[in-house]
């Protein structure tokens, strides 16, 4: 039974850990710790700002490292905004505001223009997007009948051909309606569901639908979240649900003025306990009803005890500093993740790129380690804008290509495209999406982790219960906290 007064550890002040706060204290709980390692809160949501120059004129503008965008399915971020008192721009972008304008561009340098059947046109072109437009009406009618109950957040149940969850649904889609949307919770049976352990490839093929991947890749592949025969199709639906996907598509897209950093800053801020930076931790022992977890600071270690523990960093990293046990180390042993790296970058004078641009050609595990998207982020600054670069170095399979190749590799790229680097401003490669294979899915990975929550005090939560953009980690603690809570 739910206690008000519990006292409460979450680890990690991301998305995940911020918002379970921040529904911790909607119920009625205010005994509670975050403890953050890092000098400051949002995990991948980080936002730097950086000093740029525009026509002689210097100004500090924020650039992106990791989550960029939003859409009318952001349902949990947007109570996030409601809570931090901070929203987002667009889809409408004014002058000055960040924009998601894009390009498609050829190895050669040359821009492509693959969905728009009177540049270039051609016979083989016109015939190719008929194909792809009923393709997607395909999917779209498969996705509402023969695997209904698709869209919630999370996977519960969904290798035994069932779900439960969240409906991720707006207005009109997904049988939802004003009075049923989030957080409307569903449930029910459908063994065709089972077919979302696939390969997404597979996926494709199998409903007969292989060309819609063209859609789904470049908000998929070049973001950081694997290849398609790689990624079981429930990540992949559950991210880019039809509606989210036509949003993409449509360019009907979120952005934030100050960065996706500062919606959990703000967040932060309105928390009754804001979280507790460059703190560790260091050990968890849980016995007796209790937690203890022991945290450093400043090279000294404390130990406070807790009655509940939210975990919200990576759970493959519990087994390093918790006394897990021998079924946790067993299951979290099993998680994948992407190598993911980006650099912001000054180029050459007057060779930055002023638009953002997908290069899809790398997008495919040939291709591992190559530049797959580029991202400018302020129209107005021209060809002054700095802009982030982005690849992925692993693929199930294929060997790892270590960070310096990959360093390398995305520049000559961006040469090759037009855009030489001048200057890195910042670089690095992330922990990103994790997830289990498409055998480990239909194994029933997911309703293995749910039989442990709550066992020995202990809740997990973060990217790996639904999926790890933004938006689907701050609904997976909404989940946690609504259901065990």
């Amino acid at each position: 039974m739910a206690d008000k007064n519990d006292r409460i550890c979450i680890i990690g002040g991301g998305p995940a850990g911020l918002s379970c706060a921040m529904y911790l204290e909607k119920k009625g709980y205010s005994d509670y710790v975050i403890y953050e390692k890092l000098n400051k809160v949002g995990g991948k949501c980080w936002s730097p700002k950086l000093k740029v120059k525009h026509n002689g004129v210097e100004e500090e503008r924020s650039f992106e490292t990791g989550a960029i965008m939003g859409a009318i399915t952001y349902h949990a971020v947007s109570e996030m905004e409601e809570f931090g008192g901070y929203y987002h721009k667009g889809p409408d972008f004014k002058p000055g505001e960040p924009n998601m304008r894009r390009e498609f561009r050829n190895l050669d340098g040359t821009v492509d223009h693959p969905f728009e059947p009177k540049v270039n046109f051609s016979i083989g072109k016109m015939l190719k997007l008929v194909k792809l437009k009923k393709q997607m009406k395909k999917l779209n009618e498969l996705m509402q009948t023969k695997y209904v109950g698709y869209d919630c957040y999370g996977h519960l149940g969904v290798a035994k051909g069932e779900y439960y969850g969240i409906s991720k649904g707006v207005d009109g889609h997904c049988g939802a309606t004003n009075e049923s949307s989030f957080p409307n919770y569903i449930k029910g049976t459908n063994p065709n569901l089972k077919d979302l352990a696939l390969p997404f490839s597979e996926f494709c093929k199998l409903n007969g639908v292989e060309e819609v991947q063209r859609i789904w890749i470049a908000p998929f592949t070049s973001f950081g979240y694997g290849f398609f025969d790689e990624i079981p199709a429930a990540l992949v639906m559950k991210y880019l649900d039809v509606t989210t996907a036509l949003e993409f598509v449509n360019m009907k897209l979120w952005t934030w003025q100050d960065g996706t950093q500062e919606i959990y800053e703000c967040v932060n801020r309105k928390l009754q306990h804001p979280a507790v930076l460059e703190t560790e931790v260091v050990k968890v022992e849980r016995s007796d009803g209790k937690v203890n977890v022991t945290v450093r600071k400043g090279g000294e270690e404390t130990t406070e005890t807790f009655d509940k523990l939210i975990v919200t960093t990576p759970l493959d990293y519990f087994k390093d500093y918790a006394d897990a046990t021998a079924e946790e180390k067993e299951l979290f042993g099993k998680i994948i993740h992407e190598r993911y790296c980006d650099y912001i970058a000054t180029f050459e004078p007057g060779k930055s790129p002023n638009i953002s641009g997908y290069m899809v050609d790398n997008m495919v595990p040939e291709r591992l380690g190559h530049a797959m998207v580029y991202y400018n982020r302020w129209q107005h600054l021209d060809r002054d804008c700095p802009a982030t670069v982005y690849a992925l170095a692993n693929h199930t399979g294929t060997p790892d290509v270590d960070y310096d190749t990959v360093m390398k590799t995305m520049d000559e790229d961006m040469k090759k495209v037009g855009f030489p680097i001048k200057e890195k401003l910042f670089a690095q490669e992330v922990y990103y999406c994790p997830h289990v294979s498409p055998k480990d899915y239909a194994d029933g990975w997911y309703d293995k982790l749910e039989a442990l929550q709550g066992t020995l005090n202990t809740y997990y939560a973060g990217e790996i219960i639904s999926f790890g953009d933004m938006e689907d980690t701050c609904a997976a603690s909404k989940d946690i906290i609504g259901r065990f809570f």
